[in-house]
């Protein structure tokens, strides 16, 4: 080979910055110094070797008004990022999840560079709203690297070739997390009863979830002084996490992304913002209540066009609510802790709903192949296909 090649990556959010480091590492254990990156991601793929050109928290954007609030920014990134492939030619583009931001430059990418193989690395959701999004994505993009098979059939009609990968979060390895350690670390006692509560990796989801969940928190402490809970500040909010349950009126055990697996082995129970968390903690054996909040316009909006039954994927792949949703007006404090409290004071509950979780990530692939091997395979397969490199 005359040069490494170069590969661009681009993240716009924590989910996505962990799937471009796993794809990193793929690569390099493939190719060694005949791979080099540039791209736009977070700390993960900064640590792979992708020098960001600017931080991408503020890329996090959730709901149609915050989006149009944050147009201008983002169409100033959006034109960096052409720009940075522009400069930099790399041999193939791999844009990963973050519809809104990856759509805008997939497209600017194109008009300057129509010959570079584009690649999206996770589909919209167009099985549970909006499918018309995927013959706007075939129209964009050369290749997709889905995480279901329930993904494929919806953007292999409309004519975009498709590799099915996996989602690396039934991936994760939970055999070295360690509850007990956890729990010795925090000095909370083996039997105590543990909530961890997970926020979220959006800015957006922090402001809105954050209050909801103290206030539920409040009514649980009230019936039980002696609850512990632990709050995970994933990596890109860990600031704004960190500095809103500083104001909480009761003792909170911060949990940073390195001990996140050990915390989710400990809880007795979860409440989480809806996200891949959840798969995780389906992983950890950990019984969990999901809640979703965005902007009251925007959510008047998506309610048009949503025809999914449930938001959270092990309870789409069994088609049954195995964990409780609470969306928006259900996501009260008063609720939450109710749905909560049953997981705390009914351990046949919590053990029956842990077992029904974990069934159903078999369901959504957990035994197949390593997803990040396998889209290395894609991208590679790809680029030779498309550029003979």
């Amino acid at each position: 080979m005359s040069r490494p090649l170069k590969i661009m990556l681009v993240a716009a959010e924590a989910s996505g910055d962990a799937l471009g480091a796993g794809l990193a590492r793929a690569l390099k254990t493939r190719l060694g110094d005949q791979v080099v990156f540039v791209g736009v991601g977070g700390p993960r793929m900064a640590a792979e070797g992708v020098v960001s050109p600017f931080d991408i928290a503020e890329l996090s954007i959730l709901g149609w008004i915050e989006g149009l609030k944050a147009y201008g920014k983002v169409k100033r990134r959006v034109q960096e990022t052409a720009a940075l492939a522009e400069r930099e030619q790399p041999d193939a583009v791999v844009l990963i999840d973050s519809w809104g931001f990856t759509i805008r430059v997939a497209k600017a990418i194109r008009a300057a560079r129509p010959s570079v193989p584009l690649i999206k690395y996770v589909g919209p959701q167009v099985w549970a709203s909006r499918p018309g999004r995927a013959r706007t994505l075939a129209g964009a993009v050369d290749h997709l690297l889905a995480l279901y098979a329930f993904d494929a059939p919806w953007f292999e009609k409309e004519g975009l070739a498709t590799t099915v990968v996996g989602s690396s979060a039934l991936h994760v390895d939970m055999a070295h997390a360690d509850g007990a350690a956890f729990r010795a670390r925090r000095g909370i006692a083996q039997d105590a009863r543990l909530l961890l509560v997970l926020p979220g990796s959006r800015p957006s989801e922090i402001r809105r979830m954050t209050p909801v969940y103290e206030a539920a928190i409040r009514k649980l402490k009230a019936v039980d002084p002696t609850l512990e809970v632990a709050v995970v500040a994933a990596g890109t909010v860990a600031q704004d996490v960190a500095g809103r349950v500083a104001a909480w009126p009761f003792r909170v055990h911060l949990v940073e992304e390195s001990e996140k697996y050990d915390a989710m082995r400990a809880a007795t129970a979860a409440l989480a913002t809806s996200g891949t968390v959840s798969t995780e903690l389906a992983l950890a054996g950990a019984p969990m209540v999901i809640a979703y909040k965005i902007d009251g316009l925007s959510y008047q909006l998506m309610k048009r066009m949503v025809t999914a039954k449930h938001i959270t994927l092990f309870n789409v792949a069994a088609d049954d609510r195995i964990a409780p949703e609470f969306i928006q007006n259900e996501a009260t404090p008063t609720l939450l802790a109710a749905a909560v409290g049953r997981l705390l004071n009914d351990p046949a509950a919590a053990a029956d709903q842990a077992h029904r979780q974990t069934a159903a990530l078999d369901l959504m692939g957990r035994a197949g192949p390593d997803p990040s091997e396998l889209a290395a395979d894609a991208v590679l397969r790809v680029i030779a296909e498309t550029s003979g490199h």
